[in-house]
């Protein structure tokens, strides 16, 4: 009887085996992603968020979940990623929301807002403020799902042909500058252009434009940027910071296993933490070089910083007064961004200028 027991016994864990197996391997499918960036490969730093995340997703999934990383113009152009993403051409990108305020304005509050919070104080808007949750149910009106994955922390204020003065010198400006930032110059005189990365070069080599703005120094060298146009300003007031973000077609994330949206969402924030650091890191040696090779270091004049920022806040009043849903980002943001910078001018900006004081 005990014989028979065992034997029993064992054939009904066969067979649950049996029943089991395919339940755990539907768990962990085999899938294989596009993604398509909106830089080129020789920004290592922000194009390396691709390759890095790809990477990371295969090893958290044991080979099971892969990710091909695509760079402007193989797939799609730079500033097509959301269209394609949305319309499932391709499955996700790393792309600046900010490119597309063309569509709505709105986009701008998951990248950054001119004369906003600064990065730490934007990744704490977007996971600890509510700004996450705002991204997210904006976002299924195109179709995508949003997650930050990278920032280049503040921005350079761009390479300029002639040096900037005061608010008149302004006026009639033809820059390359994208976003609100664009839109806010606009209204001091600036023609505001917007060219994809590759291009940038060109244009401002044969005289199309007179200015640009791209990132910081690290990325700035690699373009080339000093050898047409020596006046090297800051702040880049329109991007404090600028939260690249992975965004993915919404029906493709829904499809995805938890654990495999764990894993992206763990890829992401660590691609967020070393494009920071790589960029604290090299921006510093870039600047160092610049100016040994003839770029001259200014910042832009008061005036200039004091319209740009008055012209910032009308122009949002502006927005929110006709875009509902510009309006329901920035009725939440800006009590956020108001009680950040008291803190930030009591503790954190005194320790910063003391020991920036000091360096050499």
């Amino acid at each position: 009887m005990r014989r028979r027991s065992f034997i029993k016994g064992a054939g009904f864990v066969a067979a649950a085996t049996t029943v089991a197996a395919p339940a755990i391997a539907q768990t962990n499918p085999k899938i294989s992603w596009r993604l398509t960036s909106s830089y080129p490969k020789s920004l290592e730093t922000l194009f390396g968020i691709s390759t890095q995340l790809s990477t990371r997703i295969a090893e958290l999934t044991d080979g099971n979940f892969q990710i091909q990383t695509f760079a402007p113009g193989e797939l799609v152009p730079g500033f097509q990623a959301l269209d394609a993403v949305q319309n499932g051409t391709v499955e996700c990108s790393h792309t600046l929301s900010s490119f597309y305020v063309g569509k709505n304005p709105a986009f701008a509050f998951d990248t950054a807002l001119p004369f906003g919070l600064n990065t730490r104080q934007h990744i704490s808007w977007l996971y600890y403020g509510g700004g996450r949750e705002l991204v997210s149910e904006f976002m299924k009106q195109y179709n995508v799902h949003a997650i930050p994955a990278g920032n280049t922390g503040a921005q350079m204020g761009g390479w300029f042909r002639k040096e900037i003065n005061s608010v008149e010198d302004l006026k009639g400006l033809k820059m390359r500058i994208a976003g609100l930032g664009g839109n806010i110059m606009s209204r001091l005189g600036v023609i505001p252009q917007q060219i994809a990365g590759g291009d940038i070069y060109a244009a401002l080599e044969k005289g199309t434009i007179d200015a640009v703005e791209f990132s910081g120094p690290y990325d700035d060298e690699k373009l080339g940027f000093n050898k047409v146009a020596p006046y090297y300003y800051a702040p880049g007031w329109w991007e404090g910071t600028a939260n690249v973000t992975f965004i993915v077609n919404l029906d493709k994330w829904n499809e995805l296993p938890k654990s495999y949206q764990a894993a992206l969402e763990c890829a992401s924030s660590e691609t967020m933490s070393h494009s920071l650091a790589k960029y604290d890191a090299r921006n510093p040696d870039a600047l160092y070089r610049l100016a040994a090779n003839g770029a001259q270091l200014r910042n832009f004049p008061q005036d200039v910083l004091e319209a740009a920022f008055n012209e910032s806040r009308a122009y949002y009043a502006e927005i929110a007064a006709s875009n509902p849903d510009f309006k329901k980002f920035y009725d939440q943001w800006l009590p956020y961004w108001q009680k950040e910078q008291v803190w930030f001018r009591f503790a954190e900006l005194p320790f910063d200028a003391i020991t920036s004081s000091h360096a050499q």
